[in-house]
């Protein structure tokens, strides 16, 4: 679920720029307001609205939940983690208008949801890459391996 403005020193591929952040994300509501009866996006204006919203909330105030919140995420071995982008998306959803999210328990289940199709949606460009890197091992700017000796042994 984690959006980046800023595609420096990140782990995502190649290519994986903010648009195409947006438009994984803003599909990805559309599929959780259409999976879970709690969550309520009236067209795909507010989708895409809610995911920019999403991407500035996880820019600017995850790093500082995650950093208050680190003792509970150490405790359960990562799986605190869960409620910190629950509380991203019910605070989207406050921020937001026609956005509504029944409670907080249909947020967790919501950012459960989300983390899930974001990870089916971004396989694509996962392989895209990992061909990508394939191929530039096949270049012949280096020379072949051989064995280094020591003339200078006694």
């Amino acid at each position: 679920m984690n959006i980046n403005i800023s595609n420096r020193n990140s782990s995502k591929p190649d290519g994986y720029n903010f648009f195409t952040q947006t438009i994984i994300m803003t599909l990805t509501l559309m599929v959780v307001g259409l999976i879970l009866p709690g969550v309520h996006i009236t067209n795909v204006f507010v989708a895409i609205f809610a995911a920019v919203v999403i991407a500035m909330l996880n820019n600017f105030l995850r790093p500082v939940l995650l950093l208050l919140t680190l003792p509970f995420t150490i405790v359960t071995m990562g799986l605190f983690i869960f409620v910190v982008n629950a509380i991203i998306i019910w605070l989207a959803a406050k921020i937001v208008p026609s956005f509504s999210i029944d409670g907080f328990g249909t947020a967790f289940f919501a950012a459960l949801l989300i983390t899930i199709i974001n990870y089916l949606l971004e396989i694509p460009a996962r392989w895209r890459s990992r061909g990508e890197y394939r191929n530039n091992d096949e270049n012949d700017d280096f020379a072949e391996y051989e064995e280094v000796t020591d003339e200078n042994k006694d």
